[in-house]
């Protein structure tokens, strides 16, 4: 990845770049393709997967006689069910949890659980059929609704953006397929002062996609597109424009109406404001301007928009890891297979495609946002999904909670298909939003956490929100 050198703003508080670094939408590892691989469909080369604190994270068992074959997953015995039960609140002590949902689910049974409080002033519990907001996972929502638009004949892959959208800085030398893929080279709005000094010093303000995309293109590009991967919320903030230019819709209704409702997600919406359904749970973060950790659950989530703000349940996202990786009954095969050719990103056993990423089997994607972060993975070889939210975005040791949470349940259900996202050194730039543009490779997030591959390192200061999202 390109570094380059931010000088500090001057207006913007010390905690408030950082937090903003972290304040990326996230979730974006890319996971295994549904081939089975677990390689990157190109050579991984630069960062360095790093194991996560030992006494979190203890190395995967190795196969025996009571283990599945690799691609295969754990029955629902009391045995299983009972150590996921320890794994995830062992670990929601160890990382400090407030509260999580975790849904488990293969074609002989499921294993869904809700642990710890929803709100921490009045201790309501956590609860199964909460509404959650889902930060970068919202990225895999949008990229769908662009690859109808390809099986429609309104837009090819390799167009260049210019085509559809004006005002794009490079934008004819810009593939629709190089943001999907996060190789546009295009400067993430998250990473920008100006806009990290507004959203922080008024998390309840509404952002609209014109102006993100302002804080974007007053920027030069990272890198020429198509040479590097680089996460940044521009990309898919450009894919929401795309969206609504083509079919004349709001993205809102374009999702509702041609993803959602079709999908039978009668539950996930992407809304236009604050509005939350009830009920919901209460999200904890510390991307705050001194650090502080708050109550963020009514703040305005417009400046995730196409890249983070979609709302779901635990149930509607167990149908959309299995819809995401088989792209049935939303997009035909043969652009399904596009949006699965992935590309390496700098990290060994890791790869993104078209707004997905696989990791050591699993296909799907992660997201985080000031107080809230979600995983939402599929399993092909064992038709099994994940999917784990929970209510706060602060990270420990350097790592995301649901990071931590994703590979402590996958070493008990898939222990030869471990969740695993990369751990940036300590004192790197955070990987939600660094103050580098190209903080972590296999980093979705940047700036108000809109889209995670990875968490914040150890040290410094987040302003959590998905940050990639991706993971």
């Amino acid at each position: 990845m390109t570094t380059q050198t931010r000088r500090p703003h001057p207006a913007v508080h010390r905690s408030v770049r950082a937090a903003s670094a972290a304040l990326a939408l996230t979730g974006l590892l890319a996971t295994a393709a549904c081939s089975g691989s677990s390689k990157p469909t190109e050579p991984a080369a630069g960062a360095v997967v790093t194991a996560a604190p030992a006494a979190l994270s203890p190395s995967a068992p190795a196969p025996s006689a009571s283990a599945p074959s690799s691609g295969a997953v754990m029955p629902f015995t009391p045995d299983v069910t009972a150590r996921l039960d320890t794994a995830i609140k062992q670990t929601m002590s160890q990382v400090g949890v407030p509260g999580v949902i975790v849904g488990l689910t293969t074609p002989d049974g499921s294993y869904q659980r809700s642990f710890g409080v929803a709100d921490k002033t009045s201790g309501t519990p956590m609860s199964p059929d909460l509404y959650m907001r889902i930060g970068s996972v919202t990225k895999t929502m949008t990229a769908t609704a662009v690859l109808q638009l390809v099986d429609q004949g309104k837009v090819g892959l390799d167009d260049p953006i210019s085509k559809y959208v004006q005002g794009v800085p490079g934008g004819d030398k810009i593939s629709v397929r190089d943001l999907g893929d996060m190789r546009s080279g295009l400067y993430s709005y998250t990473f920008d002062t100006d806009f990290q000094k507004a959203f922080f010093s008024d998390p309840s303000r509404p952002f609209t996609p014109d102006q993100l995309l302002a804080y974007a293109f007053k920027h030069p590009a990272n890198f020429p597109p198509g040479t590097q991967y680089e996460y940044s919320n521009t990309n898919f903030v450009l894919l929401g424009v795309l969206v609504e230019k083509l079919t004349g819709k709001t993205l809102s209704d374009v999702l509702g109406q041609q993803v959602f409702a079709p999908a039978g997600m009668a539950k996930t919406s992407l809304p236009a404001d604050a509005a939350f359904p009830t009920p919901h749970a209460h999200g904890y973060t510390n991307q705050t301007l001194n650090g502080d950790v708050q109550d963020s659950t009514d703040w305005n989530p417009s400046w995730g928009w196409a890249a983070g703000a979609a709302i779901s349940t635990l149930s509607d996202l167990h149908t959309w890891a299995k819809v995401l990786a088989t792209g049935d009954p939303l997009i035909k095969p043969a652009t399904q297979a596009e949006r699965l050719k992935y590309r390496g990103v700098g990290t060994p056993d890791l790869g993104y495609g078209f707004g997905i990423f696989t990791t050591h089997g699993w296909v799907g994607h992660n997201g985080s946002l000031p107080g809230y972060q979600s995983v939402v993975m599929y399993l092909p070889e064992a038709k099994a999904s994940m999917v784990v939210m929970l209510n706060t975005d602060i990270s420990h040791e350097g790592s995301e909670p649901s990071t931590f949470l994703a590979r402590a349940i996958t070493q008990v259900f898939s222990p030869n298909n471990v969740y695993t996202l990369p751990t940036p050194p300590s004192g790197a730039a955070s990987p939600s939003a660094s103050s580098s543009a190209s903080a972590s490779a296999a980093s979705p997030s940047a700036s108000p956490s809109l889209g995670t591959l990875t968490p914040a390192p150890s040290g410094s200061a987040k302003l959590s929100d998905e940050e990639e999202s991706d993971s």
